[in-house]
């Protein structure tokens, strides 16, 4: 372990608090990290693990809405002594949001939830805020689409000055959830007022549940030049490393450990050895207790990769 450079330092609790868990010199890998007791408490979590990059909920991510963000805690996030030591940070959005809802005291809740989740967002310096992008509930892919980007076109308007961007998530598809397509996904990037805002995330449990077939380094390789040709290079900026309980295909999203589920380590090398990631953020989504153990043993997995 690394000796404490300032006084901050080594009054941190969670650091030394956490003595069994080595430092992971990795560039860009992480997890999802809890924000209980206040956002600037995720990161101690994540650095008490090894974490480079991570990746938190703004709110409640259960909850439509939530207090506005204090002054307080968004200084105590932005100016965490620690805070360079993470290369990478960003948000996700609460899972009730649904832009293609077709209820319309439901669409009217999503768009508003979006809208303030943007906001907390901004005010913590996150880049961007990863999104699933909807479920048309019986309207067709088709309708939904268009009222995804008819929503995300509201709620942009809404905030002008917002530096925030939507990372639309690519979904298993289950359902009737949009955005289990590269084309779905580009649709919505096209047809938006201001597609610079948009940015997207992928995540491998859920483009192999999807049919995406990454099981293999060629198909991991053949995955993401289809992504490159129909949406962009430059439009990635995050990726979920998960394996799936489920298998190809299946349009069920359920994540499992790296390596033991139906996709395999080989995506993961491939992603973990390809300089075209380097400067991508990794995040685990994988299940784990609240001593994060497993986060632990799936980035040693990754690594030694």
């Amino acid at each position: 372990m690394r000796k404490p450079k300032t006084a901050a330092r080594r009054s941190c609790q969670f650091r030394v608090s956490w003595p069994v868990y080595p430092r992971m010199k990795t560039p860009l890998l992480g997890a999802h990290i809890s924000i209980s007791g206040g956002c600037d408490k995720a990161i101690d979590r994540a650095l008490s693990i090894g974490c480079k990059a991570m990746q938190i909920f703004v709110k409640n991510n259960m909850q439509w809405f939530a207090n506005p963000l204090a002054e307080k805690e968004a200084r105590a996030f932005c100016d965490h002594p620690h805070r360079g030591d993470l290369a990478s940070v960003f948000g996700h959005s609460g899972y009730l949001i649904n832009l293609a809802a077709t209820n319309p005291d439901f669409h009217a809740k999503s768009i508003r939830a979006m809208r303030e989740e943007l906001v907390r967002a901004d005010q913590l310096g996150l880049p961007f805020l990863v999104l699933h992008p909807g479920a048309h509930m019986g309207a067709g892919v088709e309708a939904g689409l268009k009222k995804v980007v008819a929503s995300i076109d509201e709620i942009f308007e809404a905030l002008p000055k917002n530096k925030t961007r939507i990372a639309l998530e690519i979904t298993a598809g289950q359902g009737s959830c949009l955005g289990c397509t590269f084309e779905q996904l580009a649709f919505i990037i096209a047809n938006v007022r201001e597609p610079e805002r948009l940015c997207v995330c992928l995540d491998t449990a859920h483009l192999f549940a999807a049919g995406y077939d990454i099981s293999t380094a060629d198909g991991a390789k053949k995955t993401f030049a289809q992504f490159d040709k129909v949406i962009g290079r430059d439009r990635l900026v995050a990726l979920h490393l998960n394996d799936s309980k489920t298998a190809l295909g299946s349009h069920v999203d359920r994540h499992e450990h790296i390596g033991k589920g139906k996709i395999g380590l080989a995506p993961f090398r491939f992603i973990m050895t390809q300089m075209r990631f380097a400067k991508i953020p990794k995040v685990l989504e994988t299940p784990k207790g609240k001593e994060m153990r497993e986060d632990v043993e799936n980035m040693a997995t990754l690594l030694a990769l």
